[in-house]
């Protein structure tokens, strides 16, 4: 039986692998497999002894892959995975995962480079995005009750990233209204954590900046607890048991 060498094998896995690999010094390809030059649509021999830098954005992204190669090479630091954006060598830009690691090639100190294609992810991340972000307006309506009055009712759970889409959407709905008043009720919110609470004391702080005046209704016992296990001081906010209460009371 015909014995194979370790470094032939090693290198006809990495040529036939899906993922692309690039093995660079001093900034230049030494090698890059098949995979690599279909997905960078050019030739195996036009991209070896060009820069790696090149396929990179220029300004931060370059800083970046500059130092990560640096230590790498310097201090001996496998560099972390990371999602960055790369150029084909048609000019199409693409997002990729990124990880590299020191390698020796023949007797040459090396990184050795391997990008996995992350397109089709990350445009499903921005979908899911945009549907979440329509799910927190659709849950989440300005409804006008009278003039300069309007209501908005909090339903469901709350974590940072829909408190984070609160503050944006809230404030550039109102832009349209002439409002005096906003409502903001808690009561569709059963489990108060820190999120809750925090979205509390911004919306609140956001609202009069823009010379709205909140009020907050629907406040359970637990969320006022909440508040001052956090610190926070619940007599700068205005509430009201409920919304019948404060209609009644703002339309005096």
């Amino acid at each position: 039986m015909k014995t194979i060498d370790p470094e032939d094998m090693y290198r006809q896995i990495v040529e036939y692998s899906y993922v692309t690999t690039v093995i660079h010094a001093d900034h230049r390809v030494l090698y890059i497999n098949q995979t690599g030059a279909d997905f960078l649509k050019a030739p195996k021999e036009e991209l070896i002894g060009t820069n790696v830098l090149d396929i990179f954005r220029e300004g931060h992204d370059q800083e970046l892959i500059k130092d990560r190669i640096r230590q790498s090479q310097e201090e001996n630091i496998i560099g972390e995975l990371i999602d960055i954006e790369i150029f084909k060598c048609d000019g199409t830009l693409v997002d990729v995962e990124l990880y590299c690691h020191p390698v020796m090639f023949g007797e040459q100190s090396a990184i050795h480079s391997t990008i996995r294609d992350i397109t089709s992810r990350k445009k499903a991340e921005k979908q899911l995005e945009k549907i979440s972000t329509e799910v927190v307006e659709i849950s989440s309506p300005i409804v006008p009750i009278s003039k300069g009055i309007a209501i908005i009712p909090l339903i469901g759970y709350f974590d940072q990233e829909k408190v984070a889409h609160l503050l944006d959407f809230i404030p550039h709905k109102l832009a349209k209204h002439q409002l005096k008043y906003l409502i903001i009720d808690f009561s569709g919110i059963y489990q108060m954590n820190k999120d809750v609470v925090a979205f509390l004391f911004k919306i609140n702080s956001i609202l009069q900046l823009l010379g709205i005046n909140p009020v907050l209704t629907g406040i359970r016992p637990e969320l006022a607890h909440k508040a001052v296990q956090l610190g926070e001081d619940m007599s700068r906010i205005r509430t009201i048991r409920n919304v019948k209460e404060a209609l009644t009371q703002l339309r005096v």
